[in-house]
């Protein structure tokens, strides 16, 4: 049967598919080998992306920013090639951009002298300016003191780079050749991009091209709308978790709230209601979402929904691009929510409430499914050290530690995920042989996963020995909550820092470490999914052997009884049977919400 006209071949759909895969790795590949900072190029907190001339986003394996910003204020009809187009700007990014340290970085794509799509990269830089080293004031109050806002602007002007911007950027840093290097190496990898995917459509013409990208997007909507969203039963339900602190007030419940409301006969099957979150903090936890019709965090939250794919082989498969946005609709609270924040509220940890926006709206899918879906996973966290070194150089060592993911209805979760993806800690060896420390521990941090049936995954427990006298610096969440359990799974272990023995909070900006002195740091562990009294206690043992779990852990946690490697079955049996609760709770938020919430124990909308 002929395929209607414009429609594009099945198999073309698949080399278009693979060579736009193809092409955002290869500059991703370019920008970790060519990068200079410790943190793009070691740690990879840094993303590439590729969109069509219709601003969409069409590759799935990455989240990337935005190109709404830069066609905005540069018309298309304006560019040409060899341009490369710059911003950090929170408020003008149309939601793409969380913190200033995020530079972007976006390169229009040409064929016949005619913008066909963009290449996009944007990092977590060192040093861009700011009240402190690292530009993350764990204290601020305004934008102003998180370092220099750059608006969108035109960095390469037909391949000659801007030098009087770019030396006013690198003037405002304290890192300034790391900084330097860092962008050339993204414009010039996003330049390289740009010219693979222009070969891509010198190849085949645009037309074909274009109507592949039409089918690559129409293909991830109609995948998630009868794989995914068919799996949700239709009605309302509503959930909320929350952060902390922000740096500035004392502890307290900072809620971020999501309603869903499902309808599958209309165009727009899923509603998601931000109504109830909690008023903008003066700290520096707020997230400008409601822009571009929240465009950004539709893309960003859309991945846990694979979690509702009939296999884990399924849901590996799954890419979230473009498709995903046309089925999901948006409602934004006024103005002045942590969500919608009045410029110039600071915004530099806003990984708090973005991150916990996925754990929301997983747990409000728990209520609609019965719980299957996973419990809660870990929060992002950046800790570090910055001082002098034994020529008076200033540094700064600043890394992110990963966690725990959450138990899930069908296996563990996992230990020591990093929720960017890709990302990872420091290599040891590079770490000690560029600053003045000596890492005495990497490894796993017994019994921080929480307990279940499937048990939560672990943090790391890392300890660092100073050699010189330098500052500390933290801004983590969850020190005081933590990640949730679900189906009866209990809460994870929250994130820890010990100083010399003396336990830090989680924001902290400059806290004195004196030569010799270690810091211990145990990151959180996911939560647990279902009674960890029907656990396996084989699974318990075997944990225990593997360090994961503590002998005091199986007994107290799992209420298995192990007389060395031998589990005494009727001495566990017995004990559970003492220790099961009456009914399980479906959500376990763990000791430390009764603290924060005037002693509840679990919130209202926790009732199923």
């Amino acid at each position: 049967m002929d395929r209607p006209k414009n429609a594009a071949d099945p198999i073309l759909v698949e080399i278009v598919e693979g060579t736009l895969a193809s092409v955002e790795r290869e500059v991703e590949t370019a920008i970790a080998r060519t990068a200079r900072s410790p943190m793009i190029r070691d740690a990879h907190d840094f993303r590439a992306g590729i969109h069509d001339a219709r601003l969409r986003k069409l590759t799935g394996r990455s989240y990337s920013a935005l190109v709404q910003p830069i066609v905005r204020d540069f018309p298309i009809e304006t560019m040409r090639p060899g341009d490369v187009y710059f911003h950090n700007d929170v408020y003008l990014s149309e939601g793409g951009i969380g913190h200033l340290p995020d530079l972007c970085v976006t390169v229009p794509v040409f064929h016949e002298d005619e913008v066909v799509a963009f290449v996009q990269a944007f990092g977590h830089h060192d040093d861009i300016g700011g009240a402190v080293p690292g530009s993350m004031p764990s204290h601020a109050r305004s934008v102003y003191e998180e370092g220099l806002m750059v608006p969108p602007i035109k960095l390469w002007d037909r391949g000659v780079p801007n030098e009087a911007a770019l030396r006013i950027m690198t003037r405002n840093s304290r890192m300034p050749d790391s900084l330097a290097g860092d962008l050339d190496a993204e414009c010039s990898a996003c330049l390289m991009g740009a010219r693979r995917l222009g070969e891509l459509f010198d190849r085949y013409g645009k037309d074909a091209v274009v109507a592949c990208f039409d089918a690559i997007i129409d293909q991830t909507t109609e995948t998630f709308r009868r794989e995914l969203l068919s799996k949700i039963p239709e009605g309302s339900y509503v959930w909320e978790d929350y952060a902390e602190h922000d740096g500035v007030d004392e502890p307290r419940l900072h809620a971020q709230r999501i309603t869903l409301t499902v309808d599958h006969a209309a165009d727009t099957p899923l509603t998601i209601d931000f109504t109830g979150t909690s008023p903008q903090a003066k700290g520096p936890i707020n997230h400008a979402g409601d822009y571009a019709d929240g465009v950004f965090l539709k893309k960003w939250l859309a991945p846990v929904l694979r979690n509702l794919a009939d296999s884990p082989e399924r849901m590996a498969e799954l890419d979230v691009n473009e498709g995903v946005v046309p089925l999901i609709a948006m409602v934004f609270p006024d103005k002045g929510t942590l969500l919608t924040p009045v410029f110039p509220a600071p915004t530099n940890a806003r990984t708090f409430v973005i991150l916990r926006l996925l754990g929301v709206l997983a747990g409000v899918l728990a209520k609609a499914t019965g719980g299957r879906m996973p419990a809660d996973q870990e929060t992002i966290r950046y800790t570090g050290v910055h001082g002098t070194d034994a020529d008076g150089l200033p540094y700064l060592m600043r890394e992110v530690l990963g966690g725990g993911s959450g138990g899930r209805w069908y296996a563990d979760g996992e230990d020591t995920v990093h929720v960017v993806p890709d990302s990872r800690n420091i290599p040891v060896e590079f770490a000690e042989a560029r600053w003045p420390l000596r890492v005495e521990r990497l490894g796993l941090a017994c019994d921080s996963g929480g307990p279940g049936m499937f048990r939560g995954g672990l943090g790391y427990d890392k300890h660092i020995r100073m050699l010189r006298d330098a500052s500390y610096m933290s801004i983590a969440d969850r020190s005081i909550l933590s990640c949730w359990g679900v189906n009866g799974g209990l809460a994870g272990r929250p994130f820890r820092v010990e100083i010399a023995g003396k336990e830090m909070e989680g924001l902290v900006d400059d806290q004195p470490v004196q030569a010799g002195e270690l810091i211990r740091i145990r990151t959180t562990g996911g939560g647990g999914w279902g009674s960890p009294y029907d656990r396996d206690p084989r699974a318990v043992a075997a944990d225990v052997r593997d360090g994961k779990v503590s002998i005091a852990g199986a007994l107290g946690d799992y209420g298995v009884v192990l007389d060395g490697d031998r589990i005494d079955e009727q001495g566990t049996a017995e004990l559970r049977a003492r220790l099961r609760p009456p009914a399980d709770r479906f959500f376990d938020r763990g000791p430390g919400y009764p603290k924060l919430s005037g002693g509840r124990t679990h919130a209202e909308v926790d009732e199923l």
